[in-house]
């Protein structure tokens, strides 16, 4: 069996920046979940997607995405990188796309994704989140600290307290008192898994706050029991964050934007424009998006 794929960078203008993702774009279909996780074992990308027919037509495709080691419900960069392949063949599934609205089926539910054009050219992607903002159980900061080998008065607790955050994915977020503490976090694998592997999730987004002109946030995602030390740019874990700043906010009507730099620490900066809005006290509604750019296209040969 002969697979094509491609890979992009994804939240970048340019190659070899951004988070890398590898598309399986032809006859994903035929694939059993354990090649799918295989063949993203193979690829050691932090994660891989593999577009297969929708089983409501009126949808643009299935999209099953996996890291090295897990397959997961929803994520940003996969969703933007795969919109971006998919609109620039302009087909998916061996149907046209129409229009730039596309509409991927995934184990979190419909995602809803806006093609962004240069002129008449696809030069992006941004992602509606399946699911409303939830929020889950408190981290104490001092299981964070140890975890990414800080001390523990380095985690900020004025705005809130480490905690689990979601908008179709699961993240343990936390907020680091500025970016010398964020550049010197390293994950502790060995702490991932004392502390977190009982927890709904065990991937950590520590941020902070900045004022770099439009950038108003800096982050860093660990993932090592997923087989991610790091991750370049994290999409899923961006909405999550922007709905959880938008709610802990006083207005109960705003829309915030949030332009979020990730990856830099790595030598792949990813840059995210993120984006909540809050109706009568409650998140309605949060996205992420971003631009891309492609890198290689191939065969994968199955025997």
């Amino acid at each position: 069996m002969n697979l094509s794929f491609t890979t992009v960078d994804v939240f970048t203008t340019t190659q070899f920046g951004g988070n890398p993702l590898a598309v399986v774009r032809d006859d994903a279909g035929a694939l059993t979940t354990e090649q799918m996780q295989a063949i993203a074992a193979e690829f050691n990308l932090s994660e891989t997607a593999f577009v297969r027919p929708p089983k409501d037509a009126a949808h643009t495709a299935e999209v099953r995405i996996f890291t090295p080691r897990f397959e997961m419900p929803f994520a940003g960069h996969p969703n933007v990188g795969t919109a971006f392949v998919l609109g620039r063949a302009g087909e998916a599934c061996g149907r046209p796309i129409r229009g730039d609205r596309l509409v991927f089926e995934e184990q979190a539910g419909l995602v809803a994704i806006d093609l962004l054009r240069d002129g008449t050219d696809v030069a992006g992607a941004r992602v509606a989140a399946p699911q409303p903002l939830s929020l889950g159980k408190r981290i104490a900061p001092e299981t964070i600290a140890a975890a990414c080998t800080l001390p523990p008065d380095a985690i900020a607790l004025d705005r809130h307290m480490p905690c689990i955050a979601s908008c179709g994915a699961r993240f343990i977020l936390a907020e680091v008192k500025d970016r010398s503490v964020l550049a010197a976090a390293t994950p502790r694998t060995d702490m991932f898994s004392r502390h977190f592997a009982a927890e709904s999730t065990n991937s950590v987004m520590l941020y902070t706050r900045v004022d770099e002109g439009h950038v108003s946030i800096r982050c860093r995602m660990f993932a090592p029991l997923h087989g991610i030390a790091e991750d370049p740019a994290t999409g899923s874990a961006g909405v999550a964050l922007v709905g959880l700043l938008a709610q802990l906010r006083p207005e109960a009507d705003l829309t915030l934007d949030l332009t979020i730099l990730q990856g830099v620490e790595m030598g792949r900066p990813s840059r995210l424009e993120a984006r909540a809005v809050k109706r009568g006290g409650t998140v309605t509604d949060t996205a992420i998006g971003g631009r891309c750019v492609p890198v290689m296209d191939g065969v994968l040969k199955l025997s």
